[in-house]
């Protein structure tokens, strides 16, 4: 039986392997495994409302271990460590408890068809005091860190009657950084409905700082410019053309001197693969560790290894790359499943080709714009307001129902509707 393994349980990762578990695992044609060193999964870029309380993570991360039961998968929970490209077998990291006792040994994982869907970690491009000082949005750990001490900053200016501020930069104007400073603004307004009725936008000071000229720069200008003023009214304080040089337990320092004073720190200025990728088993990477990959998703240098999401580096037709988001991993899980198929049946495999259909930034409950594209119009297509709003969410139950189907995402829904009136606006512990 053809042993496929899938490491990795993102957006790409999940989608995937539960494919794979419905059309090979459940038949009996393959065995599939799924790899993973947390225990749930929670769709990335609803990180940073964990990080301000506006979700629970706790209600809305899916656990790997049930729906590999329910999808006919199976799931190990581990660190990739080493690639034996040669033996075609995997090495896990063991597994060790916060105390430090040994949860699982050190172990190997054979596959006959591999898939690397690790995602990317913030790139903190070397600048010092970085790693040490600033939070990085990449994992619900890291958002709950977030969330901890941003508690904290408020318990400590209502301790002291609303004198004082609070200050929070967030380094990196891409979606991330816009959609944080946004719910932050948010999560004051619901906390003054919670015994915080000294706090206001006023004591919240959020610097939102950029290198480039415009916040959003992967998007187009005039969306880019509906965001930025929108910000602005909320009173985030936006620095475009801002280049951080260095990190400080109390603030940031610009390229030209400037020090802004900050008592929590976010880091989210660019993306790079885990470290660990450079040139593992040989394979062919770039200088941000990111796996080169041919047409149909597998890497230049081993026909059985795919790649997709973050990790990939893969070419479109106009010598561009595929930009890292997350309607890009749910295309390449498609086409990486189709190619699988194709390739267990002797069929000749197809090569991907993206296709964008446009972007949406959130800017918490106070706006949402960006533009449509694809099969909608011939060109793009901007929205904002609530229709952008229904949207951005949709693109989240279009996952859930990747994983679940219709009927369980619509139940979902019917529960979220419900825990509106059940649970607070925040999560408050």
């Amino acid at each position: 039986m053809t042993r496929i393994v899938v490491v990795g349980g993102g957006a790409g990762g999940l989608e995937l392997v539960t494919k794979l578990g419905h059309t090979l695992g459940r038949k009996g044609r393959a065995q599939i495994t799924l790899v993973d060193r947390n225990a749930s999964h929670l769709w990335k870029p609803l990180l940073h409302e964990v990080a301000t309380g506006s979700m629970d993570e706790g209600v809305d991360a899916l656990s790997y271990r049930a729906h590999a039961r329910n999808h006919s998968f199976d799931f190990q929970m581990g660190n990739l460590e080493e690639l034996d490209r040669d033996r075609k077998v995997i090495t896990l990291a063991e597994l060790k408890d916060e105390h430090g006792e040994l949860l699982i040994p050190r172990r190997e994982v054979e596959y006959d068809i591999l898939v690397l869907a690790i995602g990317s970690t913030s790139n903190d491009f070397n600048t010092a005091g970085v790693k040490e000082h600033c939070i990085f949005l990449d994992s619900p750990e890291q958002a709950n860190l977030f969330r901890t001490e941003m508690n904290n900053e408020f318990l400590k200016l209502h301790a002291k009657n609303g004198h004082g501020t609070v200050d929070i930069a967030i380094v990196g104007a891409g979606a991330t950084g816009v959609e944080l400073s946004a719910e932050l603004h948010n999560a004051v307004k619901e906390l003054r409905n919670y015994g915080f009725g000294d706090l206001d936008s006023n004591k919240l000071n959020v610097h939102l700082i950029e290198a480039g000229e415009r916040i959003l720069p992967a998007l187009p200008p005039r969306i880019s410019s509906a965001a930025h003023h929108e910000l602005t009214k909320l009173g985030v304080n936006v620095r475009t053309s801002t280049m951080v040089t260095k990190v400080e337990e109390d603030g940031l320092t610009t390229k030209d001197g400037e020090k802004i004073p900050a008592k929590i720190m976010v880091w989210a200025a660019g993306i790079k693969a885990p470290d660990f990728m450079k040139d593992i088993a040989g394979l062919e990477t770039n200088r941000i560790n990111q796996l080169v990959v041919t047409n149909t998703l597998q890497t230049t240098r081993d026909e059985d290894i795919f790649v997709i999401g973050d990790l990939a580096q893969c070419t479109q037709p106009d010598g561009s790359f595929v930009p890292p988001r997350a309607q890009a991993a749910h295309q390449m899980a498609s086409r990486t499943f189709k190619n699988i198929v194709a390739k267990l049946n002797d069929r000749d495999m197809k090569p991907y080709v993206y296709k964008d259909h446009g972007s949406l930034v959130s800017l918490s409950r106070f706006s949402t714009v960006g533009s449509l594209m694809g099969n909608l119009t011939k060109g793009s297509m901007m929205v904002e307001g609530k229709i952008a709003r229904v949207v951005y969410i949709s693109l989240y139950r279009m996952h859930q129902m990747a994983l679940h189907g219709m009927f369980k995402t619509a139940l979902m829904l019917l529960v979220g509707r419900i825990n509106r009136v059940l649970r607070p606006n925040l999560k408050l512990h």
